[in-house]
């Protein structure tokens, strides 16, 4: 049995520490069981593709929390990459490792539009009028069944040239990789306006579609997001999904 050593990382839902030569992600509830068996079970769908994912080794209860051991990212975030080096280069090669996920089938995976349709009509920010002109445009939107990450950008990949590591797989889904893409902008919105419109464009360029394809999905991805609860990012998330504050 290994020890939980230095801790590597930290997020909303997890932290990440050394454990031995691997890796332990925690949940940070105790009651975050179904989440780690579900990004356990992301991540043995993602092992039979070709894509720089972590390898799953063990899934448990350690210390009262609930975790996944895994493979180790090595190296610098491309987060911090793009602060300290040429930002055209980082995001160009962010948008290929992007397309690349998007090239793979999201066979077994859960419904993109399915999610957030359901985190719209989970997001108490918004009235009821707005939610159901969210969802009416949501289902105006194309299906897809490629694999899409759910929460990429540059805090999740990690490691350079070829010891590249994509991290997160939590809410990888099924669906359109323009949705995909969109995420990724209202992510890196919050941290970066600028990055996030030049990320758009240069995926848009080098995946042959157009930065309104991917912007069309704005409105409602931006509105799904309210259901993560992040205070600090409400009131640009409304803005960006075209919503009044609820009353």
């Amino acid at each position: 049995m290994c020890e939980i050593a230095r801790r590597l990382g930290s997020g909303k839902e997890a932290e990440v520490f050394e454990y031995g030569d691997f890796a332990l992600k925690l949940y940070r509830s105790e009651s975050q069981k179904a989440a780690a068996f579900r990004e356990a079970s992301n991540l043995s769908i993602l092992e039979q593709l070709a894509l720089p994912t972590p390898r799953i080794h063990a899934v448990g209860e350690y210390g009262g929390r609930w975790g996944l051991v895994m493979d180790r990212a090595r190296g610098p975030s491309f987060a911090d990459r793009m602060m300290s080096g040429d930002r055209r280069l980082h995001i160009e090669e962010l948008a290929r490792l992007h397309l690349l996920v998007h090239r793979q089938p999201g066979s077994g995976l859960p419904s993109l539009k399915a999610r957030l349709s359901a985190n719209i009509q989970r997001a108490e920010e918004l009235d009821r009028s707005s939610q159901d002109r969210l969802l009416r445009q949501l289902d105006a939107l194309p299906d897809g069944d490629c694999l899409c990450h759910g929460d990429f950008h540059p805090w999740n990949i990690q490691g350079s040239a070829d010891d590249i590591m994509v991290l997160d797989w939590l809410d990888a889904c099924s669906g359109t990789p323009a949705a995909d893409v969109c995420r990724s902008y209202v992510l890196i919105h919050h941290a970066d306006p600028m990055a996030a419109a030049e990320y758009v464009d240069a995926y848009a360029r080098l995946g042959e579609t157009t930065a309104a394809d991917i912007m069309a999905w704005l409105a409602p991805v931006a509105a799904a997001r309210l259901a993560e609860r992040i205070p600090a990012q409400t009131d640009d998330l409304l803005r960006l999904a075209g919503a009044p504050r609820k009353a």
